[in-house]
């Protein structure tokens, strides 16, 4: 939510990417539960440093098999209390643990990922752009990683466009 508009963002990672592509906004309030337990949890994002919170973000699909089908990956990029959580959830389901990243790992995904996404001309990302965009957020963000979803990028989506 902005200052005057409720905005939505599909998945966690869009959610944290909206003050990005919202100039015109401070910060931006994302609100959420937890699928695990329901808890509710909201957050204010800002430009400057990611939000506090010892909650974390799972991402279920790896990254290499994310266009296949963009609504099932958008729909389980989702936020979480703790590990414990994602664990709990992946049981209940059914599912594969995914990549889980601390709250500061994904304020970092998502900052620049749209960056000129509103401007007339954007170009996406091809994959080998992509696969650099993460590279190059250091070691920072690789040191918070549970699981690769990054791996294969590049060589999975040739040709496709991020």
């Amino acid at each position: 939510m902005g200052t005057r508009t409720l905005w939505w963002g599909g998945c966690a990672w869009d959610s944290f990417a909206m003050l990005h592509l919202l100039k015109g906004e401070p910060d931006v309030l994302v609100a959420t539960r937890c699928p695990a337990c329901d808890i509710p949890h909201a957050w204010v994002v800002g430009r400057d440093a990611p939000p506090q919170g010892d909650q974390v973000a799972h991402c279920l699909t790896p990254m290499h098999r994310a266009w296949d089908e963009v609504v099932h990956t958008c729909g389980n990029q989702r936020l979480f209390c703790s590990t414990d959580c994602v664990d709990a959830w992946v049981h209940k389901t059914g599912q594969e643990r995914g990549y889980v990243m601390d709250l500061g790992t994904l304020w970092r995904f998502a900052s620049d990922w749209y960056t000129g996404r509103l401007d007339p001309g954007y170009t996406l990302r091809d994959p080998a752009a992509a696969a650099s965009y993460f590279a190059g957020l250091g070691p920072s963000t690789r040191r918070k990683r549970h699981g690769n979803t990054w791996s294969g990028l590049h060589a999975r989506h040739q040709g496709h466009r991020t």
